[in-house]
C-alpha cells in the first residue's frame, strides 16, 4: 500500500496496526506462521544438493572442465565450459553473510512496520532470487545465481530470520525460549525438508540434454512463495501492554537479576559491553559446531575407515566399492547430525526457561568443551558409539546456541526492539560462518602435509575447537545486568512505540482484526497441521538416511 493511503489515517494492508490481534486471538497461531517462512528459508542449508548436478550443467554425464587460464571472475559469465563445485560455493557462503548484515541493517525498520510488511518482503526476495537463479542456470549465468540467490535470496534469508523473534517474544513472555525455539527450529529443519524434494525434482526433470536444476529452482519458489506469503499474512502483533491470562511479569527485585522490565534502543546497542559478550557467546559457538558440520562426513570416514562396513582396514586402503558403502554410512550420520541440530533448537531453548540464559550457555560451553577434548581418545579407541554420541549432543547445542540467544537479548535488553538487536548480532553467525571452515580446514589441510595419518588429522582440531568454546565460556560469564544509562527514559519509550505504530487495541484502527470472538480452535489445528505435514515427511526421509548408518 502506498504511504499516502497510510499517512492519510487508513492503515494499509501490510502495516501493522492491521496486524493488532482482537482480545479473542490464539497466540499458538503465530508459531506456525513463523515455521512457514522459516522452513522455506532454511533450504539454505541445503543447497549443496545443487552443486554436482550444475558442475556438470553443461556437459550432464561428464563436467566440461573450464581451461587453466579461466579465473573465477571469467567463470562468472562464462558460458562454454561448466563451474567448478568450489566456485559454486561461494553462493552458499554470500546467503550467510547477506543474512547477518541485512538483519542488522533493516531489524530497525523491521520493527517499525511489524513482521507482516518484512515477511513479505522476504518472500519477494527469497523466491524472487530463486527465479532469477533458474534464469542463470538456463543461461548459464553464474553472475545471475549470485546476484539471484546469493545476494537477492540472501536479504530475504536476513528479513525472513528475524521476522518473527520480536513478535513471538511479546507473545510468549512466559516462554520466550520455547517460542524463539520453535520458529528456528524450523530454519535447522528447512534443509531436511528442501534438499530431498529437490532431489525428487531435478530426478523428475533431469533427461539427455538438462539437469533439472532450473526447472526445480522454479517450482520450488512458486512452493515456498505460497508458504511464505501465508506465514507473512498469519502473522499478528499482541496490543500493547496484552500479557497471558493468569501471568504476571516476574518482580524486578533487585538491581542484579539478568531479566530486564526496560528496553534499550537499538542505536546504542553498538556501545554497550553486553552486547559484544552476547556477540561473542554467539560466534565462538557457531563457529566450533558449523567446523564440525561442515567436516562430518569425511571426518567419520576418515577416522574408522574400513570398519564402518566390517573391514578391517584403513580409508587409504579402500577400494572404490567399499568407498562408496562408507559414504552412504557416513550420509546416514550426517542426517543424524542434523536431526539433533534440530531437535536441540526446541529442547534447549525451552530448557533455558527453566534454567536461565546464562546457565544454558555455561553448559553449552562446559559440557561441549569436554565432548570435543573426549574426540581423539573414542577415536583412538575405535569406540564409534561415544564418537557419535558426543558429535550428536555437540550439534543439539550448536542449534540449542541459535535457538536460545533471541531470548537472551530479550532478557537483557528488554522486548521493544529485540528483532533489531538480534538482526545486529547475527553479524557474529556471518563471522562464525567464515572462521569456523576455514580453520576446521586449513588445520586439516596442514595436518595432512606434516604427513599425518588420515585418521588422526583431526585431534588437533578438536582442541583448537575447544579453545574457542573457553573463550566463549569466559565471554559468557562476564555478563552482567546492562546498566540504567543505557535504557530508553519513558519518553524516549514513548517516541519509539508511536514510531512503531504501536496501539493499545485492534480497534483504535478499525483494522477489522478486533474484537472479542474466540479463534476457531479449528484455524490452530489447521496451521498447524500445514507445517507439520512437510515437517513430518522431512523427518521421515531423514530417518531413512539415519537407517544407513545403524545398518
Amino acid at each position: 500500500m502506498s504511504s499516502t493511503t497510510e499517512a492519510s489515517g487508513t492503515p494499509g494492508f501490510l502495516s501493522k496496526e492491521r496486524i493488532i490481534a482482537g482480545e479473542g486471538f490464539n497466540r499458538w497461531l503465530v508459531p506456525p506462521a513463523a515455521l512457514a517462512i522459516h522452513l522455506c528459508i532454511g533450504m539454505a542449508y541445503g543447497f549443496s544438493v545443487f552443486w554436482l548436478p550444475l558442475s556438470k550443467a553443461l556437459g550432464i554425464k561428464e563436467a566440461i572442465k573450464c581451461g587453466p587460464d579461466i579465473g573465477f571472475f571469467q567463470e562468472l559469465f562464462i558460458t562454454t565450459c561448466d563451474w567448478k563445485v568450489s566456485t559454486l560455493g561461494w553462493m552458499y557462503t554470500l546467503f550467510f553473510v547477506l543474512l547477518g548484515s541485512s538483519a542488522a541493517l533493516w531489524g530497525g525498520w523491521l520493527e517499525r512496520v511489524g513482521p507482516r510488511r518484512a515477511g513479505v518482503v522476504s518472500a519477494f526476495c527469497w523466491c524472487g532470487g530463486m527465479l532469477i537463479s533458474a534464469v542463470g542456470v538456463y543461461t548459464h549465468q553464474f553472475w545471475m545465481m549470485l546476484l539471484g540467490s546469493g545476494v537477492i535470496g540472501g536479504i530475504g534469508l536476513g528479513l525472513g530470520y528475524i521476522s518473527p523473534v520480536s513478535t513471538l517474544i511479546k507473545w510468549f513472555p512466559d516462554r520466550r525460549g520455547m517460542a524463539t525455539g520453535m520458529a528456528i527450529m524450523g530454519f535447522g529443519g528447512g534443509a531436511m525438508i528442501g534438499s530431498p524434494l529437490a532431489a525428487e525434482l531435478m530426478k523428475r526433470f533431469a533427461n539427455d540434454t538438462e539437469v533439472g536444476v532450473f526447472q526445480t529452482f522454479v517450482c520450488m519458489a512458486v512452493v515456498y512463495f505460497v508458504f511464505m506469503m501465508a506465514g507473512a499474512l498469519g502473522y499478528r502483533v499482541p496490543a500493547t501492554g496484552w500479557k497471558p491470562a493468569g501471568w504476571t511479569p516476574p518482580p524486578q527485585q533487585t538491581s542484579n537479576t539478568m531479566i530486564t522490565q526496560n528496553h534499550v534502543h537499538v542505536s546504542k546497542v553498538w556501545g554497550i559491553p553486553q552486547f559484544w559478550m552476547v556477540w561473542v557467546v554467539l560466534c565462538m559457538n557457531v563457529s566450533a559446531g558449523i567446523g564440525v558440520i561442515g567436516m562430518a562426513s569425511p571426518m567419520l570416514q576418515e577416522v574408522f575407515g574400513g570398519s564402518l562396513i566390517g573391514v578391517e582396514a584403513k580409508f587409504v586402503d579402500l577400494d572404490k566399492a567399499q568407498l562408496t558403502m562408507i559414504a552412504g554410512v557416513a550420509a546416514g550420520f550426517t542426517a543424524l547430525l542434523s536431526l539433533f541440530n534440530i531437535g536441540g533448537r526446541f529442547v534447549w531453548a525451552s530448557l533455558s526457561d527453566k534454567l536461565g540464559r546464562k546457565l544454558t550457555y555455561i553448559i553449552f560451553f562446559v559440557l561441549g568443551g569436554a565432548l570435543y577434548a573426549s574426540v581423539p581418545a573414542s577415536a583412538l579407541a575405535g569406540n564409534k558409539l561415544l564418537f557419535v554420541a558426543a558429535f550428536c549432543i555437540i550439534l543439539s547445542m550448536y542449534g540449542g546456541g541459535f535457538a536460545t540467544v533471541p531470548a537472551y537479548l530479550a532478557d537483557l535488553f528488554g522486548t521493544q526492539m529485540v528483532g533489531a538487536i538480534h538482526g545486529r548480532l547475527l553479524t557474529a553467525w556471518a563471522t562464525a560462518g567464515i572462521l569456523g571452515p576455514v580453520v576446521v580446514n586449513y588445520m586439516r589441510d596442514y595436518q595432512l602435509g606434516l604427513g599425518i595419518p588420515r585418521e588422526q588429522v583431526y585431534n588437533q582440531t578438536m582442541f583448537i575447537l575447544v579453545g574457542m568454546l573457553v573463550v566463549g565460556l569466559i565471554a559468557n560469564l562476564m555478563i552482567r545486568p546492562v546498566n540504567a544509562k543505557f535504557f530508553m527514559t519513558p519518553d524516549e519509550l514513548a517516541a519509539e512505540k508511536k514510531l512503531a505504530h504501536e496501539k493499545a487495541s485492534a480497534s483504535e484502527v478499525g483494522s477489522g482484526q478486533g474484537g472479542s470472538a474466540q479463534t476457531n480452535p479449528l484455524w490452530v489445528v489447521l496451521a498447524w497441521t500445514a507445517v507439520g505435514i512437510p515437517l513430518a515427511w522431512g523427518i521421515y526421509r531423514t530417518v531413512l538416511s539415519v537407517s544407513k548408518f545403524f545398518n
